[in-house]
């Protein structure tokens, strides 16, 4: 009940209706990728369905030959195309002989292109995504020479020589540009060593092997963030001021007489006198005032001005044509850290219980706030994502399927239709047996 309590659920509403968007976005372009070839080759589509549908729809609607429907089961969709061995595992058609517009009356390369269409579409998809979020919003970043008051260091970053008020400055001796990226970077490329700056003096640190692992395991926290005075940026709804008034542009410098310089003092202070009322010393405007409010669930109720806020950032704008190359880079980029991550996986460098995630931490991922800009980069994320996890070549997946024909278009024999129902069956078993474990993860480190 605790838990539950603590949950902020405006913000889970808020990141549940981007992950709902994003995540039919995707499934529909990709399912489209199947339709669309499909129908060019003259195949009956039966049903195209968002979610899953087992028992019951929430919605459906038959237009001529298909049913257009919407699931309950939001872990992607299908297009159900006549004669072929698919999630639905309908056999029954396949016992009679096999009419001109099913699949499996199709030649090889024509069921080839219509298993690879939604593959090709997420890659589409990703790419133009990128392109646009770089003509659009540029590429931002917070340089560590704008940071007035360097990093704060976490635990893990004690454990490698960082102190607050250092300022990291290379990964293996490559400069960094953005501080919000040090420890995806220091993970997707394992790193050997960081460099930082200490009272204008540079210091080069040895990062252990085992890094990575501990970094993959904290989900990328624990290590750096700029350290900032504590700042209100805006005062919430929530906020129970018993006594005085907190303001826009009030700095916090005191909580029941605790002093503060920054932020993360100003968290540890207000954990430790959770659900009481506690007293604010803030200065406003050159002058000290007190107030009193209650920190009900540990907070006071207010948004902090962030460090790129505070600092500013550095935003390289782009025209349309030289967002092209840019925002094709972007994509593949993201591509390969995630293969990256997946081979430290394989590798034992990264526990596959510290990394693997439901749609639950999938969601988690998407800000409490909406967010054009982020919500666009996380969408390209997943659909470049979507489309490798789709590739590979495992029954019951876009990839198997593909495997299948290719190795029927090779050696002019085709696989009989109990091999392809034995094989997606298992494929099936496979993939649901991942979901669930990786659904089952989740719950584990929510009620944790």
């Amino acid at each position: 009940m605790t838990t539950l309590l603590a949950i902020e659920w405006a913000s889970v509403g808020v990141k549940t209706l981007q992950f709902i968007l994003s995540f039919s976005i995707l499934v529909v372009l990709h399912e489209l990728g199947h339709y669309l070839p499909a129908r060019w080759f003259k195949c009956r589509v039966e049903k195209f369905y968002l979610f899953f549908n087992p028992y019951f729809s929430v919605y459906k609607k038959k237009i001529k030959d298909t049913e257009w429907g919407i699931g309950w089961i939001p872990f992607g969709g299908y297009v159900k195309i006549a004669g072929m061995i698919d999630e639905s595992m309908d056999k029954e058609q396949l016992k009679l002989p096999a009419e001109p517009y099913e699949f499996r009356a199709k030649p090889a390369w024509q069921r080839l292109i219509i298993m690879i269409g939604g593959v090709v579409v997420n890659i589409l998809l990703a790419i133009v995504i990128f392109i646009m979020i770089t003509f659009v919003w540029g590429e931002e970043h917070l340089p560590p020479q704008n940071l007035k008051f360097g990093v704060y260091a976490d635990s893990l970053a004690h454990n490698i020589g960082i102190v607050n008020g250092d300022n990291v400055v290379a990964i293996d001796h490559k400069p960094v540009e953005d501080i919000n990226a040090v420890e995806s970077e220091i993970a997707m490329t394992e790193a050997k060593t960081i460099t930082i700056l200490r009272d204008g003096k540079s210091i080069e640190l040895n990062i252990p092997a085992d890094f990575i692992s501990q970094v993959s395991k904290n989900k990328f926290k624990g290590l750096i963030i700029p350290q900032i005075p504590t700042v209100v940026d805006s005062v919430l709804p929530s906020a129970q001021i018993t006594k005085g008034e907190l303001k826009k542009g009030d700095q916090i410098i005191a909580l029941n007489n605790h002093p503060i310089k920054f932020y993360h003092e100003f968290i540890a202070l207000r954990d430790a006198f959770k659900d009481s009322i506690v007293t604010l010393t803030v200065i406003r405007n050159k002058d000290t005032a007190e107030l009193r409010c209650l920190l009900k669930d540990g907070k006071v109720g207010f948004a902090a001005v962030p460090a790129e806020k505070m600092f500013g950032t550095a935003t390289k704008k782009y025209g349309f044509f030289e967002a092209i190359p840019v925002g094709f880079n972007r994509c593949f980029q993201t591509l390969d850290r995630y293969i990256g991550g997946l081979k430290q996986i394989f590798t034992g460098k990264v526990k596959a219980n510290d990394s693997l995630g439901s749609v639950i931490s999938i969601g988690n991922t998407f800000p409490g706030t909406w967010d054009w800009e982020r919500f666009w980069t996380l969408t390209g994320i997943f659909s470049i994502i979507l489309a490798f996890m789709n590739i590979l070549p495992i029954p019951a997946l876009d990839g198997g399927h593909a495997l299948f024909t290719i190795y029927e278009m090779i050696t002019r024999h085709k696989p009989s239709e109990k091999f392809m129902e034995i094989a997606q069956t298992i494929g099936m078993i496979l993939l649901l047996g991942i979901m669930a474990y990786a659904l089952g993860l989740d719950f584990w480190r929510l009620f944790k």
